[in-house]
């Protein structure tokens, strides 16, 4: 019966657009666990995760009696077709391929939904508890174990029919499903995600120090530390570098989900208007996607190191508005650094007048390590 009902499962995830489907048992994650323990002995850890290790590796403690996972998977584009581009005076910034179109968390838990729909019609008694990204469990352990991908060095899934460039949810569930075999690592000696990582990041294969990446780093909402300002480039949310260097990804593009396509002047915006954003602003024209979900704070943030990555001096005078009226110390800081990094009389001129007013003693050093970026004697 169960065997039956799998396949009946599969052939309606197919109709309803899941790319890819497995299943998997519902023991504790014990591997994922020792690896999580080092993580947070190493001070590798994000903060972002669930914090309490025997939730995220033992499905027991999330439902009663839980017997399988069904892990699934929606590949998403991986290349911005018709993206309009950033010239002198009009530059741009940049927003991962995850955080492209509607908010992947809203997608995938639509598709969970219809396949506890289609469960409950089945089996009106089955216990199911579903989850993408800010659940308890590790999707991507669940995924390698039900045999959507195997785990890479640069820490993703990467499937043989999408690259890394899937989505990942999963259901628990108390139906004695079958596994599927999990996928062995084909990522044999390379090394290039290692080795392409802007900041180190990536400290061996399979293993990552978040507090280096990039991708965690533009969803931080303090100062982003000196050493990281240069590398970030003129990204506003992620990082996809350790996934465009990847073999494995070579030519893989899907269009398969509507929902998933990008907005090119909301990926790829100009960076100089979303230094006066409004909140309101900010909500219209970014709330549906996931990138937005720190709220505008950071990005504007990543926009203002952005124009010192472009070192454009159109913008000086917006930076200058920042500089001596924003409210937020981040941002004044910040766009002192950018003036610093454009430099010139008028540069200097802005941060002499913003340092005979600035009380805040971390925005003062940002200040004075500008002016000494462009060589002015304090």
């Amino acid at each position: 019966m169960y065997r039956q009902l799998k396949q009946e499962l599969i052939d309606y995830s197919k109709e309803i657009g899941i790319d890819k489907i497995g299943f998997a048992a519902a023991d504790p994650f014990l591997e994922l666990k020792q690896k999580l323990v080092q993580q947070q002995e190493l001070g590798y850890a994000s903060g972002f995760e669930e914090k309490d290790i025997e939730k995220r590796t033992n499905p027991a403690l999330l439902m009663d009696s839980p017997r399988s996972i069904i892990a699934i998977a929606l590949a998403y584009p991986s290349k911005l077709e018709g993206a309009p581009k950033g010239k002198k005076g009009e530059r741009r910034g940049l927003f991962c391929r995850a955080s492209w179109g509607e908010d992947y968390h809203l997608v995938l838990r639509r598709k969970l939904e219809q396949l506890e729909a289609f469960l409950k019609e089945k089996m009106p008694d089955v216990q199911m508890k579903s989850m993408v990204d800010t659940g308890e469990l590790s999707d991507r352990a669940v995924a390698e174990r039900a045999g959507i991908g195997w785990s890479a060095k640069n820490c993703a899934i990467i499937t043989p029919e999408f690259g890394s460039y899937v989505y990942l949810g999963e259901m628990l569930t108390n139906i004695p499903f079958e596994p599927d075999t999990p996928m062995e690592s084909q990522c044999g000696t390379c090394t290039k995600c290692i080795d392409a990582c802007p900041t180190s990041a990536l400290v061996q294969g399979g293993q990552l120090n978040s507090q280096r990446c990039i991708a965690y780093l533009t969803q931080t909402k303090d100062f982003l530390p000196e050493e990281f300002r240069k590398h970030l480039g003129n990204r506003l949310y992620g990082c996809d570098t350790c996934q465009t260097v990847c073999p494995a990804n070579k030519g893989k593009h899907t269009l398969n989900h509507e929902e998933m396509i990008p907005a090119l002047e909301e990926v790829k915006p100009l960076l100089e208007p979303l230094l006066s954003m409004s909140n309101k602003e900010f909500k219209e024209r970014f709330g549906a996607m996931s990138g937005s979900w720190r709220g505008k704070k950071p990005i504007q943030r990543n926009a203002v190191i952005a124009l010192a990555h472009f070192r454009e001096p159109s913008s000086l005078p917006a930076l200058a508005a920042l500089l001596h009226n924003d409210p937020r110390p981040v941002l004044r800081g910040t766009a002192a650094y950018t003036i610093g990094q454009i430099g010139g009389i008028e540069a200097e001129s802005q941060l002499f007048k913003a340092l005979e007013r600035e009380e805040d003693e971390t925005v003062v050093d940002e200040i004075k390590k500008a002016l000494g970026q462009i060589g002015s004697v304090l």
